[in-house]
């Protein structure tokens, strides 16, 4: 089974957040996720994002591999989270 990391919207119309998954390659956009690693808003001012980095980090050591956004995400969650 593939995994990837990828964004899985949430929220309302026009007012949208995402979680971030762990979740089979062939599984729909919100389909039933692996694991939840965190969470994005881009509408907040400082377009908040809190990410489980241990787990994140877990599933690319297992051959994960995250979507386009979700690795420009992750590179810019702050070192200390790391």
């Amino acid at each position: 089974m593939a995994v990837k990391i990828r964004l899985q919207r949430k929220g309302k119309p026009k007012r949208p957040y995402y979680r971030v998954v762990a979740i089979d390659h062939r599984a729909k956009r919100d389909g039933k996720p692996i694991e939840i690693l965190g969470q994005y808003d881009p509408i907040a001012v400082d377009n908040k994002l809190n990410v489980n980095m241990e787990r994140v980090n877990y599933w690319l050591g297992t051959g994960a591999i995250p979507s386009d956004t979700v690795a420009e995400l992750i590179k810019k969650v702050p070192t200390e989270n790391k």
